[in-house]
């Protein structure tokens, strides 16, 4: 069940079933909610004061994601993490991003470039002291990066894609490399700034790759929040 420290309200106006999406789903991806962990219809339902329909819609499009799954007369449950979506998902995230890091050094723009080094300056700050802030400050450089070149829906395309590597993101805080991944964030902008096409490809190719080193390391001190190989 859902501890006891989260937030219940549900804002007026919004849609409800969306709400209950997002909240679970940020609960997952933190790991808040680990993998085995049983989640209730009419529990949470309860709890947020809700109906059943809501929930039953969150839960559906959490399995879509590949973040629950239903066991037939058990209950419903957070899945382990796949092993295989997250390679997948690094791979579609590589090809889309090498792409839109070489339509803008195609075309510098003065003005992203000193928005990006703004950003550069935060994560360095967050490097020193806060790991899950430089992991949303990472995301809003990705995600910048994208809706500069007009790439909106690819980002979005990427966002559904990319769950399972969150969830490991998040499950390896402690050994998360910020320095490191800060300066692959430096060495893209300088490419684009520079408009070395071929540089900011190899830049980003080689920051998105950083998860296959640390894989390996982080499924054997946490086995149990993986899938079987092969699953």
């Amino acid at each position: 069940m859902l501890p006891e420290t989260v937030q219940t309200m549900i804002a007026p106006g919004a849609p409800v079933g969306a709400q209950l999406h997002g909240i679970l789903r940020d609960l997952i991806l933190h790991n808040d909610l680990p993998p085995g962990s049983r989640l209730s219809e009419s529990e949470l339902a309860a709890r947020f004061a809700v109906s059943r329909q809501p929930v039953r819609e969150a839960f559906i499009k959490l399995s879509e994601e590949g973040l629950l799954e239903v066991r037939p007369q058990r209950g419903t449950f957070v899945r382990r993490i796949s092993q295989a979506a997250v390679m997948d998902a690094r791979f579609v995230r590589e090809a889309i991003e090498a792409d839109i890091v070489k339509l803008l050094a195609a075309r510098p723009d003065a003005g992203l470039v000193e928005e990006l080094r703004l950003q550069l300056q935060e994560q360095r700050e967050a490097a020193r002291t806060d790991a899950a802030r430089f992991i949303k400050l990472d995301e809003l450089f990705h995600k910048t990066l994208a809706d500069a070149a007009g790439k909106a829906r690819a980002w979005a395309l990427i966002e559904g894609l990319k769950v399972q590597m969150d969830r490991v993101r998040y499950l390896s805080l402690l050994r998360f490399p910020m320095v490191k991944l800060t300066a692959q964030h430096e060495a893209i902008v300088n490419a684009i700034g520079d408009g070395d096409q071929q540089a900011a490809e190899a830049a980003v190719r080689g920051h998105l790759r950083e998860i296959l080193s640390d894989l390996p390391a982080i499924f054997e001190e946490k086995p149990e929040f993986f899938e079987e190989p092969g699953r």
